[in-house]
């Protein structure tokens, strides 16, 4: 397994590793009871054998290593601008018999696949950070950049909770603003515009009465 440092924003990536270094530590245990809709993400890959996967902001490994059960002959790539999540990420997919997943500390707004050693990627997925980038967009950019033709980007994140009441809308909100996770409202829009101008295709469902929103992009074009 290799973890290769790369020029990563140096002030998000202080900020991360700043609030990571001992959540790190506890944050699987925690997060299970909030960030809903990764296993139904992951159950729905359909990752033939060896295809390659890359998960965008990968944290602890939690979805690599489970992603690495049910799809024991993909091949698994990670990156994260957190060095101290990443820690966590390679002795966990060491334990899980997979020291041949390939993990990168870099920015998830200006990443190739040829960093890499990769024309494209498969699968790409990415869980719960798209809220937590401020150049989220341009993340998005970048992973499709990164697809291989007929490949697929994965999307769980929070959504609006639009049909929750407007009290718990506000209080989860203002908590996750807290930790730096801001709900990015226009994401389908932003991700439709996308699938439409460069000829590919998109599935949005929202789960929890808008809870979390995921998403399918397939990538039809060269």
């Amino acid at each position: 397994m290799t973890a290769i440092e790369t020029g990563a924003d140096s002030s998000h990536a202080d900020r991360m590793d700043r609030m990571y270094r001992t959540q790190r530590h506890f944050y699987d245990l925690t997060r299970k009871y909030y960030l809903f809709g990764r296993d139904t993400l992951i159950r729905e890959l359909d990752i033939p054998a060896g295809a390659s996967v890359l998960e965008i902001g990968c944290g602890t490994g939690r979805n690599l290593a489970l992603i690495g059960r049910r799809f024991p002959h993909a091949r698994l790539y990670g990156l994260d601008i957190s060095a101290e999540m990443l820690i966590s990420a390679q002795a966990k997919l060491a334990r899980e018999g997979r020291k041949d997943a390939v993990l990168r500390v870099a920015d998830a707004t200006g990443f190739t696949s040829g960093e890499f050693g990769q024309p494209g990627f498969d699968r790409i997925v990415v869980s719960y950070a798209l809220s937590m980038i401020p150049e989220w967009e341009k993340a998005i950019d970048a992973a499709i950049g990164a697809l291989n033709p007929g490949g697929s980007l994965h999307i769980a994140d929070f959504g609006q909770q639009e049909r929750l009441p407007r009290l718990f809308r506000r209080g989860l909100q203002g908590w996750l603003k807290r930790f730096h996770v801001t709900p990015r409202k226009t994401m389908a829009t932003v991700l439709e515009a996308k699938a439409e101008a460069l000829g590919d295709a998109l599935a949005f469902r929202s789960i929890g009465r808008g809870y979390a929103w995921l998403f399918t992009y397939r990538r039809l074009t060269q």
